[in-house]
């Protein structure tokens, strides 16, 4: 399961440099040998403190981390729905990455232009999430055009996507987004022809305060909670590393990790949380999911606690599970197929 977090924001924001500070994180992971494998993208390991005690008790020769995708996407301006500036190329970008990171400028420096002339956070917002907005509402009344015209040919399922989509339609009208509405996010997710639009405004959003604590003012922040994003304030300038924003993303995907450890490799795996044991399994390997008999499991403490799975053994501790089994955060499993 691969995260992908897209930075965004206005020019001259923060965004670049956020993207500096995150990808300074060096990954020792054999499929990206570099922290940087595009000009716009960055690799950057989800702090875990469990991989290097699970490391230590089998002396892996190889430790490899969980994951996340940064891409630190063109400066958004306005008309960017309508292909202004970049506007076409940005929100394509956009479309393929889970998770929003809004950088939000709240620092005065005079010496850094601000392409509006002036520092004001919420109009800045304001924006960007209209310019998200537009663009979703040009791709929903495309598709909802030709729904209503298979509706009116009697096709059932069709006369209920007409009426979830017109439910989208007036929400982003109205310049709300979907994530601010749990019911609303639940139905997008749930109807398949929605779904596919990979709507812009239904992606989960964290806003990065680019400032002092100071500088972010609480009609922002309680703006932030209001359209059901979380914020992170950080002076981009003075912080060196921010690994708070790296697992608040992955948290807001609703990811979990679970472990595999032998002498060769002490290794995360990124599963979203309620994933049973046989898709679990195909994140290590798409044969392991189709051939999978079962997985042997251990909390993360008791594997800690005995040793490894030797002592697990000895101690009873370890499980075996079958298809309907649920992983949780912190399994450690060695799976059995065919």
């Amino acid at each position: 399961m691969k995260l992908s977090i897209g930075i965004v924001g206005l020019p001259n924001v923060g965004k670049s440099t956020l993207f500096k500070v995150l990808t300074k994180q060096q990954v020792n992971i054999a499929n990206y040998p570099f922290t940087t494998i595009d000009p716009n993208v960055g690799v950057v390991a989800v702090p875990d403190e469990r991989l290097r005690v699970l490391a230590e008790i089998n002396r892996s020769q190889k430790v490899v981390p969980a994951v996340v995708e940064f891409y630190d996407i063109a400066g958004l301006v306005k008309g960017a729905y309508k292909g202004e500036g970049l506007g076409n190329q940005f929100l394509s970008h956009v479309r393929d990455t889970q998770v929003i990171v809004v950088v939000l400028r709240t620092f005065e420096n005079q010496e850094i232009v601000h392409v509006e002339n002036s520092v004001d956070p919420l109009r800045d917002l304001k924006t960007i999430n209209t310019e998200l907005i537009l663009k979703d509402l040009e791709g929903v009344e495309k598709r909802l055009t030709k729904i209503e015209s298979e509706a009116k040919s009697g096709k059932k399922s069709a006369v209920q996507d007409v009426e979830e989509l017109q439910t989208v339609k007036k929400c982003l009208e109205d310049g709300k987004l979907p994530t601010a509405s749990p019911e609303l996010l639940s139905l997008i997710r749930a109807n398949d022809r929605i779904r596919e639009l990979n709507l812009l405004t239904a992606k989960r959003q964290i806003y990065l305060l680019n400032g002092r604590e100071t500088d972010a003012s609480e009609e922002l922040k309680y703006g932030i909670k209001e359209l059901g994003g979380e914020y992170i304030v950080a002076d981009l300038v003075r912080v060196e590393e921010i690994p708070d924003l790296i697992t608040k993303a992955y948290k807001t995907l609703n990811s979990i990790s679970f472990f595999t450890n032998t002498e060769v490799e002490t290794r995360a795996w990124t599963i979203e949380k309620g994933t049973k044991a046989p898709e679990a399994a195909g994140v290590i390997h798409t044969d392991f999911q189709r051939k999978f008999i079962r997985a042997e499991v251990v909390n993360y403490e008791n594997f800690v606690k005995y040793g490894g799975w030797s002592g697990a053994r000895q101690n009873g501790l370890v499980r075996s599970e079958g298809k309907d089994y649920v992983f949780r955060d912190g399994d450690v499993v060695t799976i059995r197929h065919g």
